[in-house]
């Protein structure tokens, strides 16, 4: 089998928990029915390959997602760009990237988006335009993910450690970078207005900035895989964590 296959499979795991997310937000059961439906049926034909297997839940082989009014992207590690409802604005297949993709997020109108790779170099498509990127600074950490503004003139990009960069009309509310944590920071949200922020750990550590209210974690429950990422509704009044297998954790 080849890790081909693999990586499809886990393009579908991904696109489960993003119908789980979306299910969440627009809570339309019968949309969420037939799309989970046809999720689980490529899950259930999707071969896994036995040989040269991509690692199971592994970070470094996430998939970014950005969802959009009536759709989402999806990105691979290699730029490969998934538009679902929504159109591609381009990817990065064929390019030689220096590190892999690690994150995206789209623009208010849905019209464009923002790839990041672990080193902070940012690869622009659509109307988001370029403010910065950390791709030629020694970082301590890799970058993890990202975020946009609501006006989508700026973004942050979060490493690891928690560490914070801030570029366009992104503000600068705080970071871990200096903390000692017990696990990595693994992805990042903003408050609707934009003026604070969130960030989680694998273990489902939350952390918050600005006017990024609390509203609890699952930094002492066992999980069954690791949290890889965050939402938040766009009344900002919680956050969902999700983990690597497509557990939910609505907050």
């Amino acid at each position: 089998m080849s890790e081909g296959l693999a990586v499809g499979k886990e393009i579908w795991r991904v696109r489960l928990q993003v119908e789980i997310r979306k299910f969440l937000m627009d809570k339309k059961p019968l949309r969420f029915l037939v799309s989970i439906t046809f999720v689980f049926a490529a899950l259930c034909f999707v071969p896994t390959a036995r040989t040269t297997e991509v690692p199971s839940y592994s970070p470094s082989y996430s998939f970014a997602s950005a969802i959009t009014s009536g759709g989402y992207f999806m990105a691979g590690r290699d730029g490969s760009v998934y538009g679902f409802n929504a159109p591609s604005y381009g990817s990065l297949p064929g390019t030689a990237l220096n590190k892999p993709i690690v994150g995206m997020a789209s623009t208010p109108d849905g019209k464009g988006y923002w790839l990041v790779a672990s080193d902070g170099g940012i690869f622009t498509f659509g109307d988001a335009a370029y403010y910065g990127s950390t791709g030629a600074m020694t970082l301590n950490k890799p970058i993890v993910g990202m975020a946009s503004t609501p006006d989508g003139k700026g973004y942050w990009l979060v490493a690891s450690d928690g560490g914070i960069f801030t570029f366009g009309d992104a503000a600068y509310y705080g970071s871990t970078g200096a903390m000692t944590l017990n696990k990595p920071i693994v992805g990042m949200a903003s408050t609707p207005d934009g003026k604070g922020y969130w960030l989680v750990a694998s273990d489902g550590g939350i952390f918050t900035f600005g006017d990024a209210a609390y509203y609890g974690s699952e930094g002492s429950a066992p999980l069954n895989s690791p949290v890889i990422g965050i939402r938040s509704p766009q009344s900002g009044g919680g956050y969902w964590m999700y983990s690597a297998k497509g557990d939910v954790f609505p907050l």
